[in-house]
């Protein structure tokens, strides 16, 4: 049986061109020129993957794709963002409020049917998995490899905001490349970041429940690669998988005996101590140097180390004039990791 898509489009022209295409690469295809009738058409066909265009009359792209995920027959169809390459900020809308993809006009036809292609393939494994008496044999790595394959990687700008707290829970995300921090703001806007992931950490996932708020913020704190996954998927793979569960809830746990073992240090350790320490985790994220230089702000190491700013660029000129670090510029290269580590 073929398979079929709805594509949502207002510009008349394109929305011809573009099922004929689908047409003529096997798809059943139907069409809806704005968002009250694709509903209604989503509504009543059930198709495989749905195209959208963004910016339409009575109801634009995101408002169409919130109602399709209030219902329970079409939440879980794969749905695809049209949008113009001068909107990135549009692209980035949409893709928060967890949609699977999406394709930038003006578009080839090789981009428009890998993009279905991948999401029906991406659709079809998991409802594979969903069958009675087929085992998933995810491990953690395995499953690692899985979000990159299928997942949505996004690039996050040094200081660009990744997700904020108490909004939707839409996506979980896979470091791939660069730093980021989780973070929370106290009642008076001060700043305490909570976790400094590092490659191959997933982030954004806080509940088990269908629908949840972040309970904090993430921000890249240098040019950064992740891959996102919606939380619903996620959570399904988890559910799936006993041993994929199992095993994650074992990153959990280490990742709450680090934390006990922050606030430990943060409670009774020194001043000198704690920066060392916080030194020591930032150069955990670029072991790959022999004498890591940490490209981060003072300000954002001094929250990890629970002290103020002032107090850590103190304890800086402190392991300088020992020789343990040096300062070039805003950067800060560990000379010694072993001295670090003595530190008390």
């Amino acid at each position: 049986m073929e398979n079929s898509v709805l594509l949502i489009e207002d510009d008349l022209v394109l929305a011809e061109n573009t099922r004929e295409l689908l047409e003529l690469s096997g798809y059943r295809t139907f069409l809806a020129h704005e968002g009250k009738t694709g509903l209604k058409k989503a509504y009543k066909e059930l198709p495989d993957v749905i195209i959208s265009d963004i910016m339409m009359p009575e109801l634009d792209g995101y408002e169409v794709y919130t109602a399709l995920q209030q219902n329970r027959h079409t939440r879980n169809i794969p749905f695809i963002f049209l949008s113009a390459k001068s909107n990135p900020a549009d692209v980035r809308r949409g893709m928060n409020l967890g949609a699977d993809d999406y394709i930038t006009k003006p578009f080839s036809e090789e981009d428009l049917i890998l993009t279905i292609e991948k999401r029906l393939t991406k659709r079809a494994q998991l409802e594979g998995e969903k069958s009675p008496g087929r085992k998933n044999q995810f491990h953690l790595e395995e499953f690692k490899e899985y979000v990159r394959t299928y997942g949505e990687q996004i690039e996050a700008e040094k200081n660009e905001e990744i997700f904020m707290e108490n909004r939707m829970a839409c996506s979980v995300y896979l470091l791939e490349h660069g730093m980021v921090k989780t973070y929370r703001l106290d009642e008076y806007g001060k700043e305490l970041i909570t976790t400094i992931p590092q490659k191959g950490d997933f982030l954004g996932f806080y509940s088990y429940k269908k629908s949840n708020h972040y309970p904090e913020s993430a921000q890249a704190l240098e040019r950064s690669i992740l891959y996102r996954l919606s939380h619903d998927e996620f959570l399904q793979m988890l559910e799936q998988n006993r041993d994929l569960m199992l095993e994650f809830a074992e990153e959990i746990t280490h990742s709450l005996d680090v934390l006990r073992t922050h606030l430990l240090e943060m409670a009774y350790g020194s001043v000198l101590k704690k920066t060392a320490s916080t030194l020591l985790e930032f150069a955990e994220k670029v072991k790959d140097d022999n004498t890591p230089v940490l490209k981060v702000s003072r300000s954002d190491m001094a929250s990890v180390a629970g002290i103020s700013t002032e107090s850590f660029i103190r304890s800086l000129s402190c392991l300088k004039k020992d020789g343990i670090i040096d300062i070039i510029g805003r950067d800060i290269k560990i000379l010694q990791l072993e001295k670090l580590t003595e530190i008390h």
